[in-house]
């Protein structure tokens, strides 16, 4: 039966002590029924009395007899991979709800939420592309802008993957997804064994587990508060130098030739809104990153394996 092999495996998973409790009465019951006095000493009454609630054991002559015995051992056998995952994922997610931020981290993202005012409010964009140009300024003079656009996108390319390899943790990543898939499945078991309670235990699991997608929040935001504080300076810089909304030039703007278009300049919108010189840096910032994840060998994608 699908449905005594789901039950047991919800009573493993719920309960690995159950486990024990189980092996104990398929021990005893091989030669034929099992009675109370006969494991007693070996497993709890409250252990035996969900064995018989949820239909594990069923009445016999004399005393007790496993519903399906062969059910019953796939089910334990099944169980021992998906307990195995799921103390496994549940340990991993409550790592990662327990990730906190560091008073950097927030100060961070407090600076970062002011850097946004850059691109809608002049005064604070020149203020900072001012400052860039200090660093900017010198390679602006010694290279076409392309080409410019070509390093910065390199620089953060390099930093954004850094970042994300080194404060995003990958493993407890995994782990939820690894977690939420095994739910899933046993879930659509359920289902389709028709099995009301292991479903409504699984239910509980599931709304458990939600929970802890806050914390997934948190372990996949944190690197992106500090790449969106090194990156927005460099992109309103580029705002600054190009002259974007009727600022003066500061750099020397030759025609970019791009595939398909020909010459454009640099704020002719070629995508819909969108100007040449985005298009241009996030041509040369995905190009980029995926040569340095490889290079260094660095996966951003959590892994399930």
């Amino acid at each position: 039966m699908a449905r005594i092999e789901s039950k047991v495996r919800s009573l493993v998973s719920n309960d690995p002590e159950m486990r024990g409790a189980i092996e104990t009465v398929l021990t005893r019951s091989e030669d034929g029924e099992v009675k109370w006095v006969d494991v007693k000493n070996d497993i709890t009454s409250g252990q035996w009395g969900r064995l018989i609630e949820k239909g594990v054991l069923v009445d016999g002559d004399e005393g007790f007899e496993l519903a399906d015995p062969s059910a019953t051992r796939e089910g334990l056998e099944n169980g021992s991979s998906s307990t195995s995952t799921t103390s496994t994922s549940s340990s991993g997610v409550d790592d990662v709800e327990g990730t906190s931020w560091s008073k950097y981290d927030k100060g961070a993202a407090v600076v970062t939420v002011g850097l946004f005012l850059g691109y809608s409010v002049t005064q604070v964009r020149n203020v900072i592309g001012g400052a860039m140009d200090v660093v900017l300024g010198p390679l602006a003079e010694l290279l076409p802008f392309y080409a410019v656009v070509m390093v910065l996108a390199l620089g953060t390319g390099l930093y954004s993957t850094l970042l994300q390899a080194n404060l995003m943790n990958m493993e407890k990543m995994g782990a939820y997804q690894e977690r939420m898939k095994d739910i899933q499945s046993r879930r659509k078991e359920a289902q389709e064994a028709g099995d009301d309670a292991a479903l409504e235990a699984i239910q509980e699991e599931q709304m458990e587990a939600m929970g802890d997608q806050m914390g997934m929040f948190k372990e996949q935001f944190r690197p992106m508060v500090w790449i969106m504080f090194l990156t927005i300076p460099v992109f309103l810089w580029m705002y600054w130098a190009i002259g974007i909304g009727g600022n003066p030039v500061h750099v020397d703007l030759q025609p970019l030739v791009l595939p398909l278009n020909g010459s454009v300049e640099w704020t002719e919108k070629i995508l819909g809104p969108i100007q040449t010189w985005i298009i241009w840096y996030f041509l040369c910032s995905m190009a980029f990153t995926q040569i340095i994840r490889k290079g260094l060998n660095i996966s951003t994608t959590p892994s399930t394996s």
